[in-house]
C-alpha cells in the first residue's frame, strides 16, 4: 500500500498492523523523499497516524474485503447478528451508566 505523509514523503510497503489511531506498521518499505529524487529501502517502518495525509490501497484488496463482507452477511441469515449478553443489546441507557444512579439530582449549588 502507498502512504503519503503530511511532510510530502511517501512510503510504499506491505501493511502489517493498523490500530484505532491509524498508526501503521509496514514491512519491505521504499521511502521516497518529498522531491522524489531520493529513495530508501527499509525493512520495517512505524508511522504515527496523525502524520498521514492519505492512503492508497490496491483495488484487489478492496474487492477481496467486499467479497468477504458479503459472504459473512449472507451466512448470518435472519436475526443472526451478534447479541450482547448483558442488556440484550441496549447498552447502558440514560445517565449514570453502571453507577446505580449515584450523583443524580441536586445540581451544583453555591458555596
Amino acid at each position: 500500500m502507498l502512504v503519503e505523509l503530511k511532510n510530502g514523503e511517501t512510503l510504499n510497503g506491505h501493511l502489517i498492523n493498523c490500530d484505532t489511531w491509524m498508526n501503521l506498521t509496514l514491512k519491505e518499505v521504499v521511502q521516497t523523499s518529498p522531491d522524489g529524487d531520493k529513495f530508501f529501502r527499509l525493512p520495517e517502518v512505524y508511522v504515527r497516524g496523525n502524520n498521514i495525509k492519505y492512503l492508497r490501497v490496491p483495488d484487489e484488496i478492496i474487492d477481496l474485503v467486499k467479497d468477504q463482507q458479503q459472504n459473512q452477511s449472507s451466512s448470518r441469515g435472519r436475526g443472526g447478528g451478534v447479541q450482547r449478553a448483558d442488556h440484550g443489546g441496549r447498552g447502558d441507557r440514560g445517565r449514570g451508566g453502571s453507577r446505580g444512579g449515584v450523583g443524580r439530582g441536586r445540581g451544583r449549588g453555591r458555596g
